[in-house]
Parts: structure tokens; sequence; C-alpha cells
């Protein structure tokens, strides 16, 4: 039976916000704005979470036309976009950032940099390659403009909390501590690979319809 579109909507929106999490790049937003004034910690934070919305609506919005463009068809995406946010999802199994998201030299780098909003915190730690092929992929499923307005609306919803999340940050690290933030990143895990498996098998039967049977 068929989902009503309202609620494959909200499960959309729910992976997005569990692979972006936000609760595991506290650490990470901490550290990169230990020596800056509190107002320039609430500038980072919204500007980051305006670049999230941007480039997640971005992706939405001109994901089919990119897929179209090289030739690769949905089925085939899924697959591939099952796997790297399995992988993504097996690093947060471990509490770690997936090299997917960022690597040691790319950290390095990161905290040499003057604006850290965009490039590294938005991109690629929050929106990286994983959360734009959710994206694009829950998009697809929109059958009409209302329905990928609505989409881009919720997605707007999930930076909002992205952007209060690490409003609050220091506040939320001091409550929940070390372990507490893994074990939410574990948890965001644990569905991430849920989502991932059935991403493949989705692509899987779409391109070899007999395994059905």
């Amino acid at each position: 039976m068929n989902l009503p579109i309202w609620t494959e909507h909200v499960k959309s929106l729910v992976g997005i916000f569990a692979i972006l999490n936000p609760l595991g790049v506290i650490p990470v937003y901490l550290s990169l704005t230990s020596d800056r004034r509190p107002e320039e910690m609430r500038r980072t934070a919204l500007k980051t979470a305006t670049a999230v919305a941007v480039i997640l609506i971005l992706a939405a919005w001109a994901g089919d036309s990119l897929l179209a463009f090289f030739g690769i068809g949905l089925p085939a995406f899924r697959i591939a976009g099952g796997l790297l946010v399995l992988l993504i999802a097996i690093a947060m199994f471990h509490a770690k950032t997936s090299p997917a998201r960022q690597t040691a030299a790319e950290q390095t780098e990161a905290e040499s940099k003057n604006d850290i909003s965009v490039v590294p915190l938005a991109i690629p730690l929050l929106a990286g390659p994983g959360a734009i092929s959710l994206a694009i992929v829950d998009a697809h499923q929109a059958t009409s403009w209302p329905d990928k307005l609505i989409f881009s609306v919720g997605i707007i919803g999930v930076a909002a909390i992205v952007w209060l999340v690490l409003r609050m940050a220091e506040p939320i690290g001091a409550r929940l501590g070390t372990s507490g933030l893994n074990i939410a990143t574990r948890v965001m895990g644990l569905i991430l690979a849920a989502m991932a498996v059935q991403f493949m098998a989705d692509g899987l039967l779409a391109l070899f319809p007999g395994l059905s049977h």
C-alpha cells in the first residue's frame, strides 16, 4: 500500500536529519570556533544552516537534471547512494567522522580558515555527498512541483534545527558530554544503515525485476 505523500516527506526529512547529524558535529564546531567571540559563533551557526538549506534545496530541484545529463538512471544512483550512506553509517556506529565526509587533511586545513561556515561545516561535514544523495533520491519521489516545494520547506525546517543545535552547541555539549553525543550519533547511524539497505534493495529490484519473484 502506498503511503500518503506527507508521510514519505516526513520519512525523507528524518533520514536527511540523521545523516546531517548536527549533534555529532558539535565537537568539531566547538573546536574550530574555540578562539572566536560569541557573536562570531552565532554568525557562523546561521551561515552554516543557511548554506545547508541552499545546498540541499539545489540538490532536490536540480538532481534529476544532473542525473539525466550524465545518463545515470535513478536505480543505479540509489545503489551508489546507498553504498555511500552505508559507509557513513558504519563510521557513525564507531562515533567517528567518515572519510567520505572529511579527510584528515581537510580537517587540518579547516583549522586555519577564517570562515568555516560553508567549508567545512556546511559541506562536507553536514550537507556532504551522503546528504546530497538522499535529497536527490527523496525529491524524485515528489511527482509535482507543489510536492517538491513542500519538501523544500521541510529542508528549511531541518536546517533551522541545525541552526538551533549549533547555536546551543556549548550547553548541549556540556549537558550530553562525549558519551551522550556518541550515543546520539550511533542511533542516527542505525537509522541511516537501515535506509541505506532499503535504498540499495529498491535500486536492485528496479534494475533486476526478476529478484522479486
